[in-house]
């Protein structure tokens, strides 16, 4: 962790609209919130490792395997606020905040040590970023993407595709220009952490739904690292049904 004092923060809610109870769900024998405890665990220099919840059968679920959990309040609206709560709890001073979603049980370890690069530079905000190879993906509502600039700063996020491709037919697009999408894994540094936790929602988070934009909107730099991994988030008991599929569990 590149001589960083640093606390991995899990966030897991019971109460997602469209899952339901999705951190306790079984994958394989395990349930999911379990399945990211341990990629977490497979990286080495964490100074601490917590699940940030505000559901108590969540809360025991973790414990039974062994974590260390902090009950949080339930009216977080991100994971980011919810991570700024746990902060202001412990005692403990850190160098840097990462924000594991509870939801993101195939993350791996190598993600999280590509974020952990990033330390050096002692950049306020860290996130990755993947390059885009399908039209599915770069036409996808659901897939933030993000342009960055020549330093590799993000310059901002949308559902949308970013940058449009002026006088070019949509299905040349790929071959013709390098499209990001972001990979939602964050780590803050803990003095920034507590900045933009206080931070009230913007005109452009409000309309792209994408808490990263307040802070941009609000003249904090996010730095983008590149990397080569997939995510398989899971969003949908749908999701579910086609990780089951491709045989990951």
């Amino acid at each position: 962790m590149h001589d960083k004092k640093v606390i991995a923060i899990i966030p897991a809610r019971f109460a997602s609209t469209r899952f339901p109870g999705k951190p306790l769900v079984d994958l394989g024998g395990k349930p999911m919130i379990q399945r990211t405890y341990e990629r977490v665990m497979a990286v080495e220099g964490w100074h601490r490792i917590v699940i940030a919840t505000d559901d108590l059968q969540i809360k025991q679920t973790a414990e039974a395997f062994g974590a260390e959990v902090i009950m949080t309040r339930t009216d977080h609206v991100s994971g980011t606020d919810r991570c700024a709560e746990v902060l202001s709890k412990l005692s403990d001073t850190f160098d840097y905040v990462v924000n594991i979603q509870g939801d993101e049980p195939f993350i791996e370890p190598a993600q999280l040590m590509e974020l952990a690069e990033g330390f050096k530079t002692n950049a306020p905000i860290l996130t990755l970023i993947k390059k885009i190879v399908d039209a599915d993906t770069l036409f996808s509502m659901n897939t933030p993407k993000v342009v960055v600039n020549q330093r590799g700063e993000a310059l901002y996020f949308s559902r949308q595709t970013i940058p449009h491709l002026r006088g070019i037919p949509e299905e040349d697009w790929l071959s013709n220009h390098r499209f990001f999408k972001h990979i939602g894994l964050y780590a803050y540094r803990a003095d920034i952490l507590q900045e933009i936790s206080r931070l009230q929602p913007g005109v452009l988070e409000l309309a792209e739904s994408l808490e990263q934009l307040r802070w941009l909107e609000n003249g904090y730099t996010i730095q983008t690292l590149e990397t080569e991994y997939e995510t398989v988030g899971i969003d949908t008991p749908e999701d579910l049904v086609k990780i089951k599929k491709m045989g990951l569990v």
